[in-house]
């Protein structure tokens, strides 16, 4: 995903290396052979690197998260290969089960944990300091090891654990087990197996039998849509921008929250495109869409195995001209787009969707589109290297792309993050918290 030029408020100082990164490599033999992806995993839209930020108080020796690190690549060892292109297929890529490793940086940053939480409540382009930057084509996205870690250590003896995963070899939920069971190794003296192993086999999502597209799949294009002039993700990422976040808690959400029954996704999800298309001024005409990742884990007959180790969801997709989705006085006719659009998605659909996706010629369609993934339920503010639990979780840079967080200290609570034109931020922010909650109950 690319990113917009987002402004810089206070930036965080350089990050002093005080030794050269080294490659991790699993402790004991790991199997080598090339591991295709599935055509899930394969989307150009995924070839990017997840990448999130943990703010510990304590810290522990850089040895001893390499240990548990080397230790934990032998069960995630496709972490440790390298990604290239199929020979067959230029347009795929595969692993090569290399066992060559992954990169892992040791840094420190002078400043205290309590004054990087204070001075900058959302990323800017100054966090790229917090995770190393491999010297490879920018453009040559299999050349970067699909995992790189950086520990920064503090002036004030916390730390700091930046990493990367490559979106292409695992999803939201598959960056969260990972990480998981990275912690609960370190976390044990006797480097204990992870509680889920890990299944890495991708043919369960692979396409088997006839060719058979029988549903609709408006996330998809092949060509550009009839509004072709209007493409306003590349607008967005062409003009500076501003991370915006705020903080919805239970009593707001409820208060969000229509009469009939839905989820606290549904009814963030629907405010937060409504007030992002009000503060854009789109054309009313304008069709505008939603697209949000949904588990598939538990809806394919038969299921995913347990610990399946890849990208296992589809995009959910909801669609409505700007003139519709704006001039209604609640969110009802919304939020029941959001839940038409996941309810579609049973076995057919989603067998229907892995067709699809064998085309190669297929582009996720982002020209009009709010994408939305929610990591507020991924678990990633428990994590325990044996340090206690995260001060902050963060991902390392906003963007157009839309992302719920979960907030530390308040299991139900909702932060929802995205970067916005500086001259929008203070509509978009007044459409999402402050015209509903006038009685000054805001987290902005």
């Amino acid at each position: 995903m690319a990113e917009g030029l987002v402004i810089k408020h206070e930036q965080l100082p350089k990050c002093e290396y005080r030794n050269d990164p080294v490659l991790i490599k699993p402790i004991s033999e790991t199997p080598k052979h090339i591991l295709p992806l599935s055509d899930v995993d394969d989307q150009a839209f995924l070839r990017f690197s997840i990448k999130c930020v943990l703010v510990f108080r304590g810290s522990m020796e850089a040895e001893w998260l390499k240990r548990g690190l080397s230790r934990v690549l032998v069960d995630y060892y496709p972490l440790a290969g390298r990604l290239r292109t199929c020979p067959q297929h230029l347009h795929k890529l595969q692993v090569d089960c290399n066992g060559e490793g992954a990169l892992f940086a040791e840094a420190f940053l002078d400043v205290h944990s309590h004054h990087f939480l204070s001075f900058t409540s959302n990323p800017d382009a100054s966090w790229s300091t917090l995770l190393y930057k491999p010297k490879v084509d920018a453009l040559n996205f299999a050349q970067l090891p699909p995992l790189l870690l950086q520990v920064t250590y503090l002036r004030c003896g916390g730390m700091i654990l930046s990493t990367a995963i490559h979106h292409c070899l695992c999803d939201g939920i598959g960056t969260s087990q990972f990480l998981h069971a990275w912690a609960h190794i370190t976390s044990q003296s006797n480097l204990s197996p992870p509680l889920t192993p890990p299944f890495h086999s991708r043919h369960v999502l692979s396409h088997r039998g006839p060719t058979r597209i029988h549903c609709a799949h408006p996330q998809y294009t092949k060509t550009p849509r009839a509004n072709w002039n209007v493409d306003i993700t590349k607008s967005l990422q062409s003009q500076p921008l501003i991370p915006s976040s705020s903080i919805f808690t239970t009593s707001q959400i409820l208060r969000l929250k229509p009469s009939f029954n839905c989820t606290t996704f549904e009814t963030l999800a629907s405010h937060t495109w409504r007030s992002w298309i009000r503060s854009l001024d789109l054309p009313p005409s304008l069709h505008v869409k939603l697209l949000f990742p949904v588990n598939i884990r538990n809806k394919l007959v038969p299921k995913i195995p347990k610990g399946y180790y890849g990208n296992a969801f589809v995009l959910g997709c909801a669609e409505s001209s700007v003139n519709e989705l704006t001039v209604a006085e609640d969110l009802n006719g919304v939020v029941r787009l959001v839940q038409n659009a996941k309810s579609i998605i049973d076995d057919d659909y989603i067998k229907s969707t892995i067709v699809q996706l064998e085309d190669k010629s297929l582009q996720t369609d982002l020209s009009a589109s709010l994408v939305i993934s929610d990591w507020s339920k991924l678990g990633l503010q428990d994590l325990d290297f044996g340090l206690g639990k995260p001060l902050v979780m963060s991902p390392l840079s906003s963007d157009v792309f839309c992302l719920f967080l979960p907030v530390i200290g308040d299991v139900k609570a909702v932060r929802v993050l995205v970067a916005v034109p500086v001259d929008v931020v203070e509509k978009f922010e007044y459409y999402m918290t402050r015209e509903y909650f006038s009685d000054g109950e805001t987290n902005v």
